[in-house]
């Protein structure tokens, strides 16, 4: 399976609106000139910046013609109801999380969006039952690698803002992977960086956003800020072996861009 990743276009509508757009379609037409093609691009949260419905419209409409399999995740920023107004039905969204095979290979699609009363509704959660239905699915595929798509990094990434708001629940899903050491990467977002770092006997890996990257802020109450530093999007090449993952350049580099 080879899997493009993008993460974090934060589509927006009014007068701010058209260079998140111009981002992520950018990097959508940047993953259409690889050759060979993806077999599927999987983009991991903030969809939409506000949740709102002209946001997912925004995104509709980049993907209406767009010639590859498109999974979407939930993030902090996202609204579960319009966005499931907005895809319901479609092949880029499934009722909560969803399990794609290819081949010899499993992507598992999660939401991690932490709506429930009484919560801060930036870190995630994963809860319980989708926890269970997951070892489920991975356990009746142990013959295959497994990747595992969602927003919010299971483990800490060296920013404390960000550390701060990661998935809560991430020791109950170390449970579940460590059984399941056929999950070769776990993809997640919400950072804004590209990052690397060891989970549950795995790999964690963090793609840039289409739109603004964080800074690196490595200070506990250090001002973080968002630049229009370069974007890219995470190339992930996976077989018996394991997986390979490749950062592809999009803004800043003299590269094939594809039409659609």
């Amino acid at each position: 399976m080879r899997l493009a990743h993008l993460s974090d276009p934060h589509l927006r509508s009014g007068p701010l609106g058209s260079a998140p757009a111009r981002g992520l379609h950018l990097a959508l037409a940047r993953v259409l000139a690889l050759d060979p093609r993806p077999d599927h691009v999987v983009i991991t949260g903030d969809l939409a910046d506000r949740g709102d419905p002209e946001g997912y419209a925004q995104l509709a409409e980049l993907l209406e013609r767009y010639p590859l399999p498109v999974h979407l995740t939930t993030g902090n920023h996202d609204d579960r109801a319009a966005l499931e107004s907005a895809f319901s039905g479609t092949p880029h969204l499934g009722d909560r999380c969803r399990d794609v095979v290819d081949g010899d290979a499993t992507l598992v699609v999660l939401d991690s969006l932490d709506d429930r009363p009484g919560t801060d509704h930036v870190s995630g959660w994963l809860g319980e039952e989708q926890l269970a239905w997951l070892d489920d699915v991975l356990q009746a595929r142990r013959d295959r690698p497994a990747i595992l798509a969602l927003h919010h990094p299971p483990a800490p990434i060296g920013v404390p803002f960000l550390d701060e708001m990661r998935l809560r629940d991430a020791d109950a899903l170390a449970g579940v992977v460590a059984r399941n050491p056929q999950v070769v990467r776990v993809l997640a977002g919400h950072v804004h960086r590209p990052v690397t770092t060891g989970f549950a006997g795995t790999t964690v890996t963090t793609a840039p956003s289409t739109f603004r990257q964080s800074t690196l802020t490595l200070l506990a109450g250090a001002p973080m800020g968002y630049l229009d530093e370069p974007t890219a999007f995470l190339l992930h090449l996976v077989n018996d072996g394991g997986c390979v993952s490749h950062v592809v350049q999009v803004s800043h580099a003299g590269a094939l861009i594809g039409a659609y």
